[in-house]
Formats: structure tokens, C-alpha cells, sequence
């Protein structure tokens, strides 16, 4: 079976986590702040705050810019969930947005519609690997005072304009949960060139102290291990090599996949995809529907997903607060299909897997 995602680790993760383990300093530490630096340098950001999953480095990030009770927050309502809960656990409003129908990123002329007094923050969401129309929504933030933070969760080392995402916005947050294009098995990063944010983010993550048992702001325990870091900072020196074989593999698909069949995924000018997920749309000359195509992949040996088959809107945790237009969202939602592009995908897998999908019009 080729699995749709799989964390590509070998034994230098596995000395990595020894070390740590024989060190007998397993919590957070040195490691997690040797991460942090070599995050933040990778990124290209002045600093770096480690936390135990993508969602409480986006939780952090909004606390730690003011977001709370009265604010709302503008946020594409096509993502993972976490994306619009992380707004609501600081007690905002998350104000769902459209999406551009090509690039599957938040529309910019969707976020001038949605604006409106009580409008603090945009949160917009680097999709797939592909990173949202920074310059657009960085004029719009800049014109109108609001803050910008960014989802990295799916987009580490993508870039916009030759520069890393996650450096653009008030601050950048990454996932490195097990599918991403890198991993510490759990965890997150925030990144900001704000001094403030930074500070008052270290704070959040470790029970609201400013120093050992002086507690000055509420605060939770979202803190990275020693572990988790061990692992990441094995996974950031692989990161590039790792992101060149998802875009091998994608170069593949673009090549040999029936375009009469799919809609193949684009990529946004000035940009670098990174393809966390390579995302086709199905055409109505496809002679299965999605979930018959699902079927048939995996009678054959091959993992699909869906990413995502509801739009955050369509939640029942969000379907009755209001009545949001987002069309584009709604119909995508309904017609894409992830097939697997990950580094342990290999040219003979994608031999395999375009075989396949371009077969069933034979069918």
C-alpha cells in the first residue's frame, strides 16, 4: 500500500531522541532552545518560540497580539479546524472568508468585504504548501492597522517572493505534527521579529510566568520537550532535501496526469510550492465520482484524502452562528482528492499512482 503520508525519519532521529533520553532532561531545555535558534535562522526571523502543537502556537500567537472577547478575526473557512478554534479559544469571533478558486488560499478581496470595526487580525493560511497572496493581504493589514498572523502549519520552507514564509506577517505558526513536510512527533513554532510578542509568547507557554513561580498573566503549559526538539532539529537539517523530493514527485504528476481527468493544482507567481499535500480537483469528465475514485485507489494499492470535505463554516461547532458566503469553498470542498507526494513516494510509486488515476477512463 502507498500510504498518503508518512514521516520520512531514520537513525539520526533515533540518536537524536537517545541522547536525550540518557541525558535524563527530557522536558523542555538546551535542545528546544538550540531548536528555537536554528528555526529562527532558518526562517530568517529575529526569534523563535517553541510549542507543543501547531494549534497552541496559534492559541499563543493571538493571545500574545491581544486578541480576546469582542474582536473578530478574519480566517479562510477552507483549513484544518484549528485554524478558526484557536481564534475562539482567546474568546473571538472567527469571520470565515472565501477562497481564491485556484489556489485553494484566502481570496484578498474577500477579506476587504469582511472587514469591519471589530476587525483586529487576519489569519491567513499557507494552503498545502502554497503560500496565500502575501502582497495583497499584507497592503490591506498595513492600510487599515490590522494585524497579520500566519499559518505555516502546511508551508514549512515555502516561499513568497524568494522569502520564507512565516516572516511576513506580526508572526508565523508551524505544526510539526507527524504528516507535515517535517516533524518532532508533536509540537510548534512561532516566529515573529517582535521582540513583545515573543517575550509575552514565553510567557503563555509556560503557565503566565515572567520568572520561576511568579506568575503575572494567565497562562497554560504548552511548552515544548527536550524530545520533540531532538527530533525537529534532525528534521530541519533534512527539510530542503525532503521538500526537493515532494516537488520531484509533483513535477511528476504535473508531466504524466490526465489533465482532461483533473485539475491539476497551480502555482501561485513569485512563489514555491512545497506541496504538504498535492491536491487534485476532479473533473466532471471523470467517469467516478470522488468516492468511487477512493475506492478504486485503494482496491489498487494507493491512500487518497480528502483536504478537507467540510468547510469550517459547514461545522456544526460553526453552522448556526451566521450565515457566511463562501461559494468557492463550499464547491471545493466537494471535488478535491490528495494522492500521495510525500519523500517515501517513490518515481515507480508515481508511475503506479498515474497509471492508475489516468486509467479509469478506460474503465
Amino acid at each position: 500500500m502507498i500510504p498518503i503520508a508518512k514521516p520520512y525519519l531514520n537513525d539520526k532521529e533515533i540518536e537524536a531522541v537517545n541522547s536525550v533520553l540518557q541525558s535524563g532532561l527530557l522536558s523542555q531545555g538546551e535542545i528546544t532552545t538550540k531548536f528555537e535558534d536554528e528555526y529562527s535562522e532558518y526562517i530568517n526571523s529575529r526569534e523563535a518560540v517553541a510549542t507543543n502543537s501547531g494549534t497552541s502556537a496559534l492559541h499563543t500567537t493571538l493571545l500574545a497580539i491581544g486578541i480576546g472577547p469582542g474582536d473578530e478575526v478574519i480566517v479562510p473557512s477552507f483549513s484544518f479546524i484549528a485554524s478558526a478554534t484557536a481564534i475562539s479559544m482567546c474568546g473571538a469571533r472567527p469571520v470565515f472568508i472565501d477562497i481564491e478558486p485556484t489556489y485553494f488560499t484566502l481570496n484578498p478581496e474577500a477579506i476587504l468585504e469582511a472587514i469591519t470595526q471589530k476587525t483586529k487580525a487576519v489569519l491567513g493560511v499557507h494552503l498545502f504548501g502554497q503560500p496565500f497572496d502575501v502582497q495583497a493581504v499584507q497592503e490591506i493589514c498595513e492600510d487599515r492597522n490590522i494585524l497579520l498572523v500566519e499559518d505555516c502549519a502546511q508551508a514549512h520552507g515555502a516561499t513568497y517572493n524568494r522569502k520564507k514564509v512565516g516572516g511576513f506577517g506580526d508572526a508565523g505558526c508551524f505544526s510539526f505534527y507527524s504528516t507535515k513536510n517535517m516533524t518532532s512527533g508533536e509540537g510548534g513554532m512561532i516566529t515573529t521579529d517582535n521582540k513583545g510578542i515573543a517575550e509575552k509568547s514565553r510567557m503563555i507557554i509556560n503557565h503566565g510566568q515572567s520568572e520561576k513561580y511568579y506568575h503575572t498573566m494567565l497562562g497554560f503549559n504548552y511548552r515544548m520537550t527536550n524530545l520533540c526538539a531532538a527530533i525537529g532539529r534532525v528534521q530541519l537539517q533534512k527539510l530542503d532535501a525532503m521538500n526537493d523530493t515532494r516537488k520531484r514527485n509533483a513535477a511528476f504528476y504535473y508531466k504524466n496526469l490526465d489533465s482532461n481527468l483533473y485539475y491539476l493544482p497551480q502555482v501561485r507567481e513569485k512563489c514555491e510550492h512545497v506541496y504538504h499535500q498535492f491536491v487534485l480537483r476532479i473533473r466532471e469528465e471523470c467517469p467516478l465520482g470522488r468516492e468511487k475514485l477512493m475506492n478504486y485507489l485503494i482496491k489498487n494499492g494507493i491512500q487518497s484524502a480528502v483536504h478537507y470535505p467540510m468547510p469550517i463554516h459547514s461545522q456544526p461547532l460553526y453552522r448556526s452562528s451566521f450565515q457566511w458566503n463562501c461559494p468557492v469553498a463550499e464547491q471545493t470542498s466537494k471535488d478535491v482528492l490528495s494522492i500521495p507526494v510525500h519523500p517515501g513516494v517513490s518515481e515507480e510509486n508515481c508511475q503506479t499512482i498515474c497509471e492508475i488515476l489516468n486509467g479509469v477512463k478506460n474503465l
